[in-house]
């Protein structure tokens, strides 16, 4: 627990860098790029070494807390310095002096010991291998082996360029994902949840299953702003979850569609958990193509979320319970109520789409919530100021752990850059596939995740776009389905046993076995492990194509998931036999794969099973 002291400086920092950047992306503050990224990370480390102890059993010793103001002292110290050189470096050509390699190893020490902290030791020890192979590359044999380079080299390189810690993830860090932040805190300091919440109970109302279909529509609503699955659970799970086992779900299922659909969250446009933005960067596309292609396959993962939740009611014969939440208001009353929070949204995405870049949107979004809530409200009072103080103050702290793994993933994108280790290893999927497309997907599906688990989202996604994607790209595969296709692995990691965090946050609320939820969690979500594969194989699924094979791709594929969710539940119109089981889960597989033979093998077998399942029975209305 943070002292009294500790905590107000917290939120000062945490509320002073929230108002340097949108004062930067208002135009009201001009700077250069890097001194953005300087001051950026700067106030990250301040608010990090401040908000986490050296471990959790050292919350409140004194001498972590010496040593916490410590690392603060080293880190204002390091990065005033590359603040007051930088300039200098980038006019004489890149003339660096020892101290510039003091100070970056300072500087990446730092930035080591602030994942450790903020984001975990797996990602710390991921980022320490990549640093530290440049020192001994050279007697590693094979395609390991690589030129050395000095201590010296190698932190000037990751310090003093923009090629390293200093790189495109922390410069995305620095404006959208802080922005977005920001306006995440806004909508929910403002009472954009409430609203959620309310629409979709009086959406499901009356609905089979109708708290579990609430909880799809909720986390889907809230986990698009959020930048981690876990994060979503923690949030949305203690609402959510309670409400399931009431209905008759089982602690460990109620556990696991929470932890699923938050995961979900990470893949559904706008915001898609913050990492959409690097990848705008990354891949050098506009933010409103990765909005478009990412959107058909999260709707059908949705989708296959709520087939779930449906068919495991009429498996578990649940009926259908009073609304837990009491509201008179018709639907449309709850909308007009909630026009604060759907006029600011419609106005992202309407800018986004327009052209204007995401960080722009998202403060001009802001600037009309507070204009709608002084709208909706007819008043102007204090709460309001203190409200939009609180929400620049928790948006600035939510981004820290996101900005830290910006800030380490760029040690490992300048060490693969200087080594060529990211070729190389993208040279050993490709050797190890033969050449063969489906082995290398297959591959690099398992290689993302690995290196995904443990991670969130937009940490998981910098590590993958750097070592993992490149083998995509080289094979021929469009750099923006190569990017989509490890993202969705990336994400799903959060799901994937025996390191499944979103699962086991989800456990802890539903008061369920840890591995009962995440290997149930593991087949609910089992829809976005094949999603990829087949947008890689049917371009109509990521928008590219005739209007006519995007509807066809999209229809077959929404018939598809409900296949799936068949298989996975065993119950269509009755309980389903193993063979039926496989049957229907086959014929779902063909038909979101796209083309007309698999359409029509898959409509064909569908058909079959529906008809001739011995249990059949009605199946109850969605």
């Amino acid at each position: 627990m943070l002292n009294k002291l500790t905590n107000n400086i917290v939120n000062l920092v945490a509320f002073s860098i929230g108002v340097f950047h949108l004062l930067n992306v208002s135009g009201l503050l001009v700077l250069s790029t890097r001194d953005i990224r300087i001051f950026h990370l700067l106030m990250m480390l301040v608010l990090l070494f401040l908000m986490k102890p050296t471990m959790p059993k050292f919350a409140n010793a004194m001498l972590d807390r010496i040593l916490g103001w410590a690392l603060v002292a080293l880190s204002v110290g390091s990065c005033v310095f590359i603040l007051s050189r930088w300039k200098d470096i980038a006019m004489s050509g890149g003339d660096t002096d020892s101290w510039d390699a003091i100070i970056g190893v300072v500087l990446i020490g730092l930035v080591l010991e602030a994942a450790r902290r903020g984001v975990g030791l797996v990602l710390a020890i991921i980022c320490f291998f990549f640093f530290t192979y440049p020192f001994y590359s050279d007697y590693l044999p094979g395609v390991l082996g690589s030129r050395g380079y000095s201590l010296t080299r190698i932190s000037e390189l990751l310090t003093t360029t923009s090629q390293g810690v200093f790189g495109i993830p922390l410069g995305v860090s620095s404006t959208y994902i802080i922005l977005f932040s920001i306006y995440g805190a806004f909508l929910s300091e403002f009472g954009a949840g409430d609203f959620f919440f309310k629409l979709a109970n009086k959406l499901t109302k009356g609905m089979q299953a109708a708290g579990a279909k609430t909880a799809v529509i909720f986390s889907t609503l809230l986990g698009m702003i959020s930048g981690s699955a876990a994060g979503n659970v923690a949030v949305t799970g203690t609402l959510t979850i309670p409400m399931m086992k009431k209905e008759g779900y089982k602690p460990h299922q109620a556990g696991a569609i929470e932890a699923v659909v938050s995961t979900g969250g990470q893949i559904m446009p706008p915001v898609m958990g913050a990492a959409a933005f690097i990848m705008a960067e990354i891949v050098g596309v506009p933010y409103s193509d990765i909005m478009r292609a990412a959107l058909i396959p999260a709707l059908l993962f949705f989708a296959s979320l709520f087939f779930v939740v449906h068919l495991q009611a009429g498996k578990s014969k649940l009926t259908p319970l009073e609304q837990p939440v009491e509201e008179t208001d018709s639907t449309l009353m709850i909308l007009i109520k909630g026009g604060q929070y759907i006029i600011p949204f419609v106005t992202l995405i309407a800018m986004m789409l327009n052209g204007y870049s995401p960080f722009k949107a998202s403060f001009a979004s802001i600037i009309v919530l507070l204009v709608a809530h002084v709208i909706w409200t007819r008043s102007i009072t204090l709460d309001m100021f203190v409200k939009a103080a609180r929400a620049i103050t928790e948006g600035s702290k939510a981004v820290v752990p996101i900005a830290i793994a910006c800030a380490a993933a760029g040690i490992i994108a300048g060490t693969l850059g200087v080594t060529g280790l990211g070729s190389k290893i993208s040279g050993l999927i490709i050797t190890a596939s033969g050449g063969i497309t489906f082995f290398a997907l297959l591959f690099t599906m398992l290689t993302a995740i690995i290196l995904g688990m443990g991670l969130p989202t937009t940490a998981a996604y910098l590590i993958l776009a750097t070592v993992v994607a490149p083998a995509l790209a080289k094979m021929g595969v469009p750099l923006l389905t190569a990017h989509l296709f490890v993202f969705f692995y990336g994400c799903v990691s959060t799901i994937t046993p025996p390191v499944a965090l979103a699962s086991y946050v989800a456990a802890g609320i539903a008061k369920a076995d840890i591995n009962k939820v995440g290997w149930t969690a593991f087949t609910y979500g089992i829809t976005c492990y094949i999603l990829p594969f087949m947008f890689f194989y049917g371009s109509g699924l990521l928008m590219t194509g005739t209007v006519f094979e995007i509807l066809i791709a999209t229809g077959t594929g929404g018939i598809g998931v409900f296949g799936i969710a068949a298989c996975v539940i065993g119950y269509l119109n009755g309980n389903l036999t193993g063979i039926s089981r496989i049957a229907i889960g086959v014929a779902g597989v063909t038909l979101l794969h796209q083309g007309l033979i698999t359409d029509a093998i898959g409509a064909a077998t569908f058909a079959a099973v529906y008809l001739t399942n011995k249990n059949s029975g009605e199946t109850n209305a969605i």
